[in-house]
């Protein structure tokens, strides 16, 4: 395996001479603070190689001459780019420790997750700024070996080499994620753990977890039961998109016929949430308010503005017009349900939501109306905005911030502290970092993950426009009309894999891979590396495939679905760019400044 196949793409890389094969004599030393990336390390290795990589006496420190990978000796510390930290007992071993020394910066000067990997025909050596960086360190190690090195039992005994040289890397984006929706078709704990996996394995550090919806309840709320009782789960489901009726209406085409739920208890989140963080993924809750709320209506018909009207959990897709009502009494429900989120995930960013609410049952309410007088508020949009106001201060006095979609800049009394996510286009990002705002951008046109791969007629369900792993390679978070100062206030960006019409694991994998690659390059790499070069990425990709075989995860294929993977007779939704920009525009013109 050559040093120039690695997705993402690093900073700096070296190739050295010769290579360091892994034995039944191998061990691996950590420090401290790298102990858990030491397992982690081993767990995948034993299982793939058959190999016992036990424990080095120590922590690979020491003092001493070494040679590098080019053969030159470097002394006790850090040499230059092809150099390594002088250690010694450690020949033959896999040596993981944290050292801040030298290491390229990532996002604002911080080194955490930044690495040095160090490969000699003698010894290995992973060095990061934090545990973090030396478990990506480790990443990058396990892109070097054969691709099997990804399989969870061992199907070979080929040589297990290592090529020598250097690697040293940083990520361009301290926000590197992506957005599962749990809520419109429910994914089990162990479909979460895979995906955590995935992540890790292309250094993508958050997993967005969209928990609530019209179409479901997925989170264990113990002050209020009946949120999973009737909520986690719907009597059908609708199959395929919208289609027009004869009077030009939008409606479903068919439905299943079948019930679907089901949710995390609070034990199940626990799980995910340290699984994660052994693999340096932070998982991030989204609770939506205050539309997309028909499941918790279903539970609680008082929180609506209709209370004596029962709602059923949406069996449709798409934004069901009911949403919450202004009591106090249902914000205080609401900071319930956040006091147990908030204990269940030490997540530093908290979703509310606050995308897509539909303000007719508001407008055409009395008591709505009388409310949104005694508040002192102008109209529906401040409406809006205060819920979510209230919701966040709430939030916030538990030491964490909110984030929204890109809607909750509408009113334009967003609290300071309050991220944006912005989706719609990159609008919603160059308002809120000119306003001061902290932005994850996310933009529909680029990285929406449940979006049609390809204008094949047999592409499953196509909806919106076509993006491919091109376009998703291209995707920059950063508006380019922002300053400098501007551009600080974005951290990072997401891909967003809406589950519709993905209902079970193997339309997730078809969804987000091979795209995902691309995504963790646009954000790790982004342009530090230099200029991209789609050519080059496509040729390690090429390569990368066969890891992702190795990690049996059904891509999809660049020549379009397998047969199994096609969805005869179901209706999609594909739509033009033009057209897309058209509605994109009508939609944010509110939050232009």
């Amino acid at each position: 395996m050559d040093f120039d196949v690695l997705i993402p793409r690093p900073q700096r890389s070296t190739a050295g001479v010769g290579a360091f094969a892994i034995t039944p004599s191998t061990r691996v030393a950590a420090d401290a603070a790298s102990e858990s990336v030491r397992r982690f390390l081993q767990q995948t290795l034993r299982a793939s190689t058959g190999l016992p990589l036990r424990d080095a006496d120590g922590d690979g420190e020491g003092d001493g001459d070494q040679t590098d990978s080019t053969g030159t000796t470097g002394t006790t510390g850090t040499t230059g780019t092809t150099g390594t930290t002088g250690t010694t007992g450690t020949t033959g071993a896999i040596v993981l420790r944290v050292d801040t020394t030298g290491l390229p910066e990532g996002p604002g000067g911080a080194v955490d997750e930044s690495f040095r990997l160090v490969v000699t025909p003698d010894r290995i050596q992973v060095t990061g700024g934090a545990a973090a960086g030396v478990f990506h360190g480790v990443q990058a190690l396990l892109q070097l070996l054969p691709a099997a090195v990804y399989r969870k039992g061992q199907v070979g005994t080929a040589p297990w080499t290592v090529p020598a040289g250097t690697i040293e890397d940083a990520p361009a984006f301290a926000w590197r994620g992506v957005m599962l929706d749990v809520a419109r078709h429910f994914r089990t704990t162990a479909e979460v753990l895979r995906v955590i996996d995935q992540l890790a394995a292309h250094r993508l550090n958050r997993l967005h977890l969209h928990l609530t919806d019209d179409q479901g309840w997925r989170v264990e709320i113990r002050k209020h039961p009946r949120l999973t009782e009737v909520g986690s789960w719907r009597r059908e489901s609708q199959v395929g998109a919208h289609v027009p009726g004869e009077d030009g209406v939008l409606r479903p085409d068919a439905f299943d016929g079948r019930p679907h739920g089901g949710y995390y208890t609070q034990d199940d989140l626990r799980e995910i949430v340290a699984y994660a963080a052994d693999r340096f993924v932070t998982v991030v809750p989204e609770i939506e308010t205050p539309g997309h709320v028909r499941a918790a209506l279903a539970a609680y018909p008082e929180l609506g503005v209709h209370p004596d009207v029962p709602v059923e959990v949406w069996t449709e897709w798409g934004i069901a017009e009911d949403v919450l009502n202004a009591d106090d009494s249902t914000i205080d429900f609401f900071r319930d349900v956040l006091d147990e989120v908030i204990d269940l995930f030490p997540s530093p960013y908290i979703g509310l939501g606050g995308d897509e609410c539909p303000k007719v049952q508001w407008e055409s309410d009395p008591r709505t109306q009388e409310r949104i007088r005694s508040l002192g508020l102008a109209d529906e949009e401040q409406l809006q905005a205060w819920i979510i106001g209230q919701l966040a201060a709430h939030i916030e006095s538990s030491g964490r911030r909110a984030f929204g979609w890109d809607e909750i800049l509408e009113g334009g009394t967003l609290a300071q502290s309050a991220t944006v996510v912005s989706w719609r286009g990159l609008l919603g990002a160059t308002t809120a970092a000119r306003r001061g705002h902290d932005v994850i951008s996310t933009p529909d046109d680029q990285v929406y993950l449940d979006y049609r791969q390809s204008d094949l007629p047999n592409e499953p369900i196509p909806v919106a426009i076509v993006l491919g792993v091109d376009e998703v390679f291209g995707f920059d978070p950063v508006p380019d009309e922002l300053t400098d100062t501007e551009r600080a206030h974005v951290i990072g960006g997401q891909g967003n894999m809406w589950t519709e019409h993905v209902d079970d694991v193997r339309k997730l994998d078809y969804q987000l891979f091979p795209r995902v690659a691309a995504l963790a390059e646009a954000l790790w790499s982004a342009d530090v590396t230099g200029p991209r070069d789609l050519e080059d990425f496509r040729r390690r990709l090429r390569v990368h495939l066969a890891r992702l075989d190795a990690m049996g995860i059904e891509y999809r294929r660049d020549t379009g679905p397998l047969p199994w993977q096609e969805r005869p007779g179901v209706p999609g939704r594909p739509s033009s760019r033009e057209e897309r920009a058209t509605y994109i525009d009508a939609v944010t013109a509110n939050i232009a400044d």
